[in-house]
């Protein structure tokens, strides 16, 4: 399986008390598969999986397969930092019907050594049998996982590809310049998205396009196909936005953009709250000046 193309880490919507806003989900769900993306990821960093119970992480995934109905791959993110338990939690969403694959993220706070991640790896590999996207982000786990130790896991059969997010291109690079060529290198950053591409990878997974996915979209395609100029222009035109999202911790920013946008609340779970008033004011600016707000 190649991965390639604009794919979006997605949200999970709460209504006002907290709970799971399924209708919202099934709405975001459509609005990005009609603006192009290629790839859906529920349950990740940005869908707050940490706060989520096991059945709503089962239910999140499910609505989002019954949405896509095939239109996309559905990679659900599954990240522990108990290697037995990632195991058992890979083990249990991996039972979901036509579930893609999995993204599964480095360990956190034990910060293992090289061998030590690639032991962590190859065991959730082994234990299902759907395709694994790798996703390293460093900024969130206090770990880093190496290129060597990212081509040794890809010599495992179902490990297909990564999402990188250490934000260090040489690093990239160096992975790019031996990678497999069956081996997807998805970009982890908005920001980072064309370099990352030029270099030679597939494609992106998105927090801006939850928003914007039709720009998001037409910019990773036009980086693919070699339209440099399409893809520096849009680029240019929403920058602001997605280096916005970024200003404090996300998913706060990206869910106060989509109520701004009147999408979903911007609910969020603690330990996340929302964002302060004066970066609130500055989503709402940038939005306005790309006149993305309802009238």
């Amino acid at each position: 399986m190649k991965l390639q193309g604009c794919g979006t880490a997605l949200v999970t919507p709460f209504h006002p008390d907290g709970s799971f806003d399924e209708p919202a989900l099934r709405a975001l769900v459509e609005s990005q598969l009609a603006h192009g993306v290629s790839l859906l990821i529920p349950c990740g960093t940005t869908g707050e999986a940490s706060t989520l119970t096991e059945s709503e992480t089962q239910r999140v995934v499910e609505i989002t397969i019954e949405t896509a109905a095939g239109r996309a791959p559905i990679f659900a993110g599954c990240t522990h930092n108990s290697t037995a338990q990632a195991v058992l939690n890979a083990k249990r969403i991996a039972k979901i019907p036509n579930l893609t694959g999995l993204l599964t993220a480095n360990p956190y706070y034990n910060r293992p050594n090289q061998e030590g991640q690639y032991q962590h790896f190859r065991a959730i590999s082994e234990a299902v049998d759907l395709p694994i996207l790798l996703y390293n982000i460093p900024s969130r786990t206090a770990t880093n996982l190496l290129p060597e130790t990212v081509l040794r896991l890809a010599e495992l059969p179902n490990i297909i590809g990564i999402k990188e997010s250490s934000g260090v291109m040489g690093q990239i690079t160096e992975l790019l310049s031996h990678a497999p060529a069956t081996f997807s290198v998805l970009a982890g950053d908005d920001a980072l998205a064309l370099p990352v591409i030029a270099l030679g990878g597939t494609g992106l997974v998105s927090v801006a396009s939850n928003a914007i996915p039709g720009p998001m979209s037409q910019m990773i395609a036009a980086a693919l196909r070699n339209d440099w100029p399409a893809a520096r222009e849009l680029n240019s035109r929403y920058y602001a936005l997605m280096l916005a999202h970024f200003i404090e911790p996300s998913p706060a920013p990206i869910k106060a953009t989509l109520s701004l946008l009147g999408r979903c609340t911007e609910t969020l779970r603690l330990p996340m709250v929302p964002v302060t008033p004066e970066t609130r004011t500055k989503l709402e600016t940038i939005l306005l000046s790309l006149n993305l707000l309802p009238h």
